[in-house]
C-alpha cells in the first residue's frame, strides 16, 4: 500500500471514530469545585491560597502509566499543587509506532487529531493521574517555538508564517478545531486549572494589536466552549516600556502584557523569567517580578510567574532571591519553576540545565521550603 493511501484510510478512520464515538472526545463528568480567580488570588478546592507549581512539558508523552503516577506522588507529597503540561504534539508526518503525538498536518490529507493510544489517551492518564492526587493543570494548545510541532507545524502545513499564522484563516481554524477536541474531552474535569492559548506566543516586529485581537477572539471561543474554566494568555509577558530600553522592554515581540492582560475573557495572567536568554543579570528579575505584580494590582487580575530558570552552577543561590521577593514583596498569585525532574523508569527525565530533580538538595529550599512558604503565606 503507497504511504499517502494508508495515510489518507488513517484519516478517515479518525474522522468516523470521532463521529461514532463521541465518549472518546467527552471524559465522564467530575463534579469538584473548579478552580478560580478570587481578587489577586486563587481559590483551588475550595481553599482560597497562593500556591507553587511547576512545568513538566514532556510528561503528556510518557507511555508508562507508572511514570506519571510517581511524578503526581511527588508533587503531592511536595506541596506543589499547579502542574503545566503541553496539551500539543503536532507532527507533519507519521512518527514510528509506539511514539506519541496528538495531532497529524500530512501535506496532501486532512488533518486530524489522534484519539488512540499513542494520542489523547495519554493525556487522559495525565488528567486522571492529577485527579486522584489533586493536582491542577495548566494545558497550552499551541507552541510557539518548533518543539512538539507547534506553530511551525501549521506552517508547514498551511504555508503560513511565524508572523502571519495568527490572521490566518485557515490556520485558525484548524487550530480551533484542535482547541476544541481538547476542551471537549477535558471541560467536565476539576483537574484543569485553566486552558492557554499557547507557549509562549510572539509576532516579532508586529503590532501588538495582532497579538491581542487574536488573544481576545481566541479566548471568547474558548469561553463559548467551556464558561466554567478559567483562561490565560500563555505569554512571556513582555512590556512595553521603561528598563532604559532593554530587551524585555522594547515591545518587539508584539507583546503588551498590560494591555492584553485588560482583555475580559482572560482571567489571569502570565510572565516567564529567563534573564541569560534575555542578556539581563540574574539579580533583574526581582524588578521584573514587581513590575508584574504592580500591572495586576493596577486591573486587579492574578499573576503567576509560570516559568522561571537559571543556568547557573548554584540553582539555589540564583533563584531565592527571586521566591524571596515573591513571598515577602508581592501578591503573586504563584510561581512554577521549569523544571520539574525526577527518575523515572527510563532514567533521568529531560534537563536543559534548568531542572531541579526530586530529592536532591536544591529541591529542598527551592521546591519543599518555598511550597511550604506559599501554602500558609495569608490572603489579603
Amino acid at each position: 500500500m503507497k504511504l499517502q493511501t494508508a495515510i489518507t484510510i488513517l484519516a478517515a478512520a479518525q474522522a468516523v471514530v470521532a463521529a461514532a464515538l463521541p465518549a472518546l472526545l467527552e471524559r465522564a463528568p467530575n463534579h469538584a469545585a473548579f478552580s478560580k480567580p478570587v481578587g489577586r488570588v486563587f481559590e483551588i478546592d475550595e481553599k482560597v491560597q497562593y500556591f507553587v507549581g511547576t512545568n513538566t512539558y514532556w510528561i503528556g508523552f510518557l507511555t508508562n502509566d507508572s511514570d506519571v503516577d510517581l511524578v503526581m506522588k511527588h508533587l503531592k507529597q511536595s506541596k506543589v499543587k499547579v502542574l503545566r503540561v503541553w496539551g500539543f504534539n503536532d507532527v507533519n508526518e507519521i512518527p514510528a509506532p509506539g511514539t506519541v503525538y496528538y495531532q497529524a498536518m500530512i501535506p496532501g490529507s486532512e488533518p486530524y487529531i489522534n484519539l488512540g493510544p499513542d494520542g489523547l489517551q495519554r493525556l487522559d492518564v495525565v488528567v486522571d493521574k492529577a485527579v486522584h492526587y489533586g493536582i491542577k493543570l495548566i494545558v497550552p494548545f499551541v507552541n510557539n517555538w518548533g518543539d512538539y510541532g507547534g506553530i511551525n507545524a501549521y506552517n508547514n502545513y498551511f504555508g503560513t508564517n511565524a508572523t502571519n499564522w495568527y490572521t490566518s484563516a485557515a490556520a485558525q481554524a484548524q487550530y480551533r478545531k484542535y482547541i476544541k477536541a481538547v476542551v471537549r474531552r477535558y471541560k467536565h474535569s476539576n483537574a484543569i486549572f485553566a486552558w492557554e492559548l499557547g507557549n509562549e506566543p510572539r509576532c516579532h516586529g508586529c503590532s501588538t494589536d495582532i497579538i491581542f485581537n487574536w488573544a481576545k477572539a481566541t479566548s471568547e471561543y474558548i469561553k463559548s466552549l467551556d464558561s466554567r474554566h478559567m483562561v490565560t494568555l500563555g505569554d512571556e509577558g513582555w512590556l512595553v516600556s521603561g528598563g532604559d530600553g532593554a530587551y524585555p522592554y522594547q515591545g518587539v515581540e508584539g507583546i503588551d502584557f498590560e494591555r492584553n492582560l485588560s482583555i475580559e475573557t482572560l482571567d489571569f495572567g502570565v510572565f516567564h523569567l529567563w534573564p541569560h536568554a534575555w542578556s539581563m543579570p540574574y539579580e533583574w528579575g526581582s524588578q521584573w517580578i514587581l513590575e508584574h505584580d504592580a500591572i495586576g494590582k493596577k486591573l486587579g487580575k492574578p499573576v503567576v510567574l509560570e516559568e522561571y530558570g537559571d543556568i547557573s552552577a548554584n540553582h539555589t543561590a540564583t533563584r531565592l532571591p527571586w521566591l524571596d521577593t515573591v513571598y515577602h514583596d508581592t501578591e503573586i498569585a504563584g510561581d512554577m519553576y521549569w523544571q520539574y525532574a525526577d527518575f523515572l523508569s527510563t532514567g533521568p527525565s529531560p534537563d536543559d540545565g534548568n531542572a531541579v530533580y526530586y530529592g536532591t538538595p536544591d529541591y529542598i529550599p527551592l521546591v519543599i521550603e518555598h511550597a511550604a512558604n506559599m501554602v500558609s503565606k495569608p490572603v489579603p
